[in-house]
């Protein structure tokens, strides 16, 4: 699908929907209509790709200010630099470096291309503000790594074909399954040179699927001479790559994540500096390159950083008068918008809600039931419709009381929000009358819904004041494939709830 036509979905949903057409609602149904195609729309990630970068206590802030666009998370950002020490930047920069050439070193021994690859475009963030004792510690942990590992196992491999240490996924591919080993009769010895291979390297432990073909080897030792054998042991060892490969990447995300966020705060500090406009227009310019470039030479990274961070330490001062005077204001009007929105969500709920059962309303069921419709138009996604009504509801009431009906029809509405599943939506359509829209569901399966709703309805006790109410369900059940248009379809629910009236209650149709 291309942004054209994404485009055009979005103009169509918001006729079907009635909205005003705000930048803020296009953007959010444009958004929602992206990622329904599968289209990744970076611009409609907002701040939230930049959240996971920060560490907690700044999330924290970052949540209670209620900071919503970039250009608010930056004036955040600006104002909580202005309490930053600058001569620590210089620290962490020189202590970056380091860890960031240990780290290189222990990527590109994974003999995997894509691995190192990685490792060598890996350019910004990380998520904590870790001191420069953590980072050193990380330093070593690495460091660490690298004298330990030891990949002469792979030269085991050498009799089954030839062995790339640079490439694994090549050696894999070229392994044979038809090698003889001691004249084909003995594999006991290979059986154990394949569970210590499918042991990963870097990942703490084997996933599931690679325990039980290193048991099945184990126990059954000829099984490697077998057909199937050679394409299991190629997809089982690119699954323990892969399980490094992971393990890697959460290594690594700190470094990433560090030289991003280092980054940032650079950015920040000259932003709040009394440096000359030609020094800092210099300075960012170095700063914005880093990132933009995507360098993997790490040495040159590290230059340019320490380089830029020198300049920095000399120049910048730390403007953090004029926020300290105005951070009272900020706070009330933070607390003020907070309780705002959470008088405008409050009221929201409410226009879409059933005050006495909880579940949607009919306004609500109405929304649901057009973009449904419109789900089932565009990419034909098909859904039914199932109507429930209590029997004989009025004698309840007229016996025991309208307490006693409100007592019974909140107790249904828990039976239905039981019976059914997540993405199930379930309203009450009027008086003692619901509805349930079930998605991407057929006939057959929207039937074995609504006997259980029945069946749990005629065994269930709906006790009032120590008195038992006797009580069933009538349901009618729609296919929306089986009709022209929806209102086609909630009549045909409902007359099918009325054969089902007409045939003795307590019963679904279509039977």
């Amino acid at each position: 699908m291309t942004i054209n036509q994404i485009v055009r979905n979005t103009v169509e949903r918001l006729k079907i929907e009635g909205k005003v057409w705000t930048p803020d609602v296009y953007s959010e149904t444009f958004c929602s209509e992206a990622k329904k195609a599968g289209f990744a729309v970076e611009d409609c990630s907002g701040i939230d790709r930049f959240i996971p970068l920060m560490d907690k206590k700044t999330q924290e802030e970052v949540k209670q200010y209620r900071v919503k666009t970039a250009q608010e998370l930056i004036r955040f950002l600006i104002s909580k630099m202005s309490r930053m020490n600058p001569s620590e930047a210089s620290v962490l920069v020189e202590t970056l470096s380091s860890l960031t050439q240990v780290m290189a070193k222990s990527t590109d021994l994974l003999h995997n291309p894509d691995a190192s690859a990685l490792a060598k475009k890996t350019i910004t963030i990380l998520e904590t503000q870790g001191g420069k004792t953590q980072i050193e510690l990380l330093r070593q942990a690495w460091e660490n790594f690298v004298t330990v590992y030891d990949d002469a196992f792979l030269t085991k491999l050498a009799q089954f074909g030839d062995v790339d240490k640079r490439n694994l996924k090549k050696t894999v591919e070229g392994l044979s399954g038809d090698a003889q080993i001691n004249g084909g009769a003995n594999y006991k010895e290979v059986a154990s040179l394949i569970i210590l291979g499918l042991s990963p390297s870097i990942a703490p432990k084997m996933s599931d699927d690679l325990s039980k073909l290193a048991q099945k080897v184990h126990e059954e030792p000829d099984y490697i001479s077998h057909a199937t054998f050679d394409n299991e042991i190629k997809t089982a060892i690119a699954m323990r790559i892969a399980l490094d490969k992971k393990s890697v990447n959460e290594l690594i995300r700190s470094l990433d994540e560090l030289l991003g966020k280092l980054s940032a705060q650079l950015i920040d500090l000259i932003e709040r500096s009394d440096i000359s406009s030609v020094e800092i227009k210099s300075i960012k310019k170095d700063l914005e390159g880093l990132t933009a470039d995507k360098t993997g030479d790490f040495k040159t990274a590290h230059k340019r950083l320490y380089s830029i961070a020198s300049a920095l330490e000399e120049k910048v001062e730390v403007l953090s008068k004029d926020l300290k005077s105005h951070n009272e204001q900020v706070v009330h009007m933070g607390t003020r918008i907070a309780t705002l929105e959470a008088e405008l969500a409050e009221a929201n709920q409410a226009s879409r809600e059933d005050f006495l059962t909880k579940l949607y309303n009919k306004r609500a069921i109405d929304e649901f039931l057009l973009l449904k419709e419109a789900d089932y138009e565009r990419h034909g996604r098909h859904y039914c419709i199932a109507m429930f009504d209590l029997d004989h509801f009025k004698a309840v009431n007229d016996t025991y009381g309208h307490d006693a009906g409100d007592m019974v029809l909140k107790a249904f509405s828990r039976i239905l929000k039981e019976e059914g599943r997540t993405n199930d939506i379930i309203g009450r359509f009027g008086g003692e009358e619901f509805l349930a829209i079930l998605g991407d569901t057929n006939l057959e399966g929207a039937k074995n819904f609504a006997n259980k709703v029945r069946l749990h309805v005629e065994e269930a006790r709906f006790m009032y004041q120590e008195k038992r109410i006797n009580l069933t369900v009538s349901v009618g059940i729609a296919e929306r494939s089986s009709y022209a248009s929806l209102n086609n379809t909630l009549l045909g629910a409902d007359e099918q709830l009325y054969a089902a009236k007409k045939k003795g209650r307590n019963r679904v149709e279509p039977a």
